[in-house]
């Protein structure tokens, strides 16, 4: 198999239609998430103590929204726009137009299916979480915005394959595009991971809401969410992988240090990231320690392509520095181009993913996890993984998609703006989910509303952590409004050209094998490994003597 090159013509404008496509989806999701930083922070206000909610709000209703809108509809509305750029640029220079149209028809379903869930949520008819677990019960019309959701990524999904593969016919032999095949990769994790939801949604959640079933099996619905829930992590990371792949060896002005390794590395995310689920429920009764055990252990092999990830990434700056003739063990580090926010807001996501890739691994563990399971710490750990390595990278790639698509300039204004926005988003996180890595380690309880258990000692000694998480958040919003400011700039930029970087492996990379690229083999070792990890302890469960749960409505 050769390596064909990966870079476009410059010259090359964006697709208007196609740009119309991925814009739509970058605007949808950055109403999400100022909605769900509004919700934000005064969840982390009234926890801090510092505001009193309306008797109409309540603090769990702010927190599933909160949720919903960052975690689920925020991340899913930018990465398949930005998955959609990427395969339009690199796999024949515009989308096929069946390929387009299902694209539209997956954004409509999910916009859809926002609004209908939100519109819940505001409603206070669906106050269950983002996790949505039984047996809360929300309304019907929740649990079928959920569907909407997943069917319409399902859709933007396919379309992604189809213009795959359509690439892959036209050019017989030769190797796929990076970016492509990390697209590929993206979706197929999320299509075989929302599996379980789907699963869950469908015959468990709607049946039950709806009064035709009495009971819920609780800790299959939770299995089934969390069979979904822990790759739902990795769909978030592996987009800004690929930035960080490919996008930034180009923006840095070097290559890509592997084509070959990167590509191993999305395989072993895909592999290893479903059947890991259970490390999610260490703390809870139904599940035998050796299932637990085995997941955990296959947790562990996920550090592996996170390290392959470091390695290649740092050795791509160091040979990038070599190359321009600077010297010594960190010599590289000079050469970087710290006033590019194409670069600035990706590498300080990177930076923030070592401590919360060390986090991961306490969590992980099955002694550790004891600990710190249900307090606060995992909500900073959570923050520092997709609020913060995930979420500054898509702050990056806004910057320089926004202008390609709509073939506009990015001015320096924009890139002291971009830098001063994401400088506010570090600092609001280092303030808040440091108070809440640390008032965990003392105890304090995550999922809860503003209370001094009665003024005892433990609870006043936490209040202090809670102001501060309160005065990160308040940082972190201000961030969000700099965002929508700068993005509305971008919007009304300077008619022009910005690059759509797309790296170029190094010459003397080694080739990269064939077999990276067939599929049916990746996807039948990952169906191995999930019937391996869930099918025992899934029997077991549906065959339980334990009674079912009745719907409960606590609020």
């Amino acid at each position: 198999m050769t390596n064909v090159k990966q870079q476009p013509d410059p010259k090359e404008t964006f697709d208007q239609k196609d740009g119309s496509l991925v814009l739509a989806h970058l605007l949808f999701a950055i109403v999400a998430l100022f909605l769900g930083g509004v919700a934000g922070l005064l969840q982390g206000m009234v926890r801090g103590g510092t505001i009193t909610l309306p008797a109409n709000i309540g603090y769990y209703q702010l927190l599933t929204a909160h949720g919903v809108l960052m975690a689920l509809v925020f991340t899913t509305f930018f990465i398949i726009g930005f998955l959609y750029s990427g395969i339009s640029k690199t796999l024949g220079g515009k989308l096929l137009d069946s390929v387009r149209k299902m694209g539209w028809i997956g954004f409509w379903l999910m916009a859809v299916g926002t609004i209908l869930g939100v519109s819940q949520v505001l409603l206070n008819k669906a106050t269950v979480l983002y996790t949505f677990y039984a047996p809360l019960k929300a309304s019907p019309l929740f649990y079928i915005s959920l569907v909407l959701l997943v069917v319409g990524s399902w859709l933007s999904g396919f379309g992604i394959f189809k213009q795959y593969f359509h690439w892959r016919k036209v050019h017989n032999g030769q190797l796929s595009p990076l970016f492509g095949f990390m697209s590929v990769t993206t979706m197929l994790m999320w299509q075989i991971a929302t599996i379980g939801v789907a699963a869950t949604v469908l015959l468990q959640f709607i049946p039950w809401s709806f009064g035709w079933v009495d009971t819920i099996n609780v800790l299959l619905s939770r299995t089934l969410f969390w069979y979904f829930g822990h790759p739902l992590v990795y769909f978030w990371l592996l987009p800004a992988y690929i930035c960080w792949y490919v996008m930034i060896p180009k923006i840095i002005g070097g290559k890509i240090f592997s084509d070959a390794l990167a590509r191993l590395s999305f395989i072993l995310l895909l592999l290893f990231s479903i059947p890991v689920g259970f490390h999610h429920q260490l703390m809870e009764p139904g599940i035998t320690p050796f299932w637990k055990y085995l997941q955990v252990v296959l947790t562990f092999m996920v550090v592996i392509p996170s390290l392959m990830t470091a390695f290649s990434l740092f050795a791509t700056f160091e040979l990038n520095g070599r190359e321009k003739g600077t010297k010594g063990l960190f010599g590289w580090v000079k050469v970087l181009p710290w006033k590019d926010v194409r670069f600035f807001a990706p590498f300080m996501g990177m930076l923030i993913f070592i401590p919360a890739g060390a986090g991961g691994l306490i969590n992980a563990s099955f002694q550790m996890n004891a600990v710190v399971h249900n307090t606060l710490w995992v909500t900073g750990h959570f923050h520092l993984t997709v609020a913060s390595s995930v979420t500054l990278t898509f702050f990056g790639i806004y910057y320089w998609l926004i202008p390609a698509i709509t073939n506009r300039e990015l001015t320096p204004k924009m890139h002291r703006l971009g830098i001063i926005q994401t400088v506010l988003w570090c600092v609001g996180m280092f303030f808040m989910s440091g108070a809440m890595h640390s008032v965990g380690l003392f105890g304090s309880p995550r999922r809860t509303a503003y209370t001094t258990y009665g003024d005892h000692p433990d609870a006043l000694f936490w209040m202090p952590y809670h102001v501060v998480m309160a005065v990160g958040g308040m940082i972190l919003f201000v961030s969000i409004l700099l965002l929508i400011y700068n993005i509305v700039l971008l919007l009304r930029a300077p008619k022009g050209y910005t690059e759509y970087p797309i790296g170029e492996v190094y010459e003397t990379a080694e080739k990269t094998p064939r077999i990276l690229e067939r599929w049916s083999i990746w996807i039948a070792i990952s169906i191995v490994l999930i019937l391996i990890a869930y099918t025992i302890p899934l029997i077991g469960m549906i065959n339980s003597p334990v009674p079912g749960s009745e719907g409960f409505i606590m609020w």
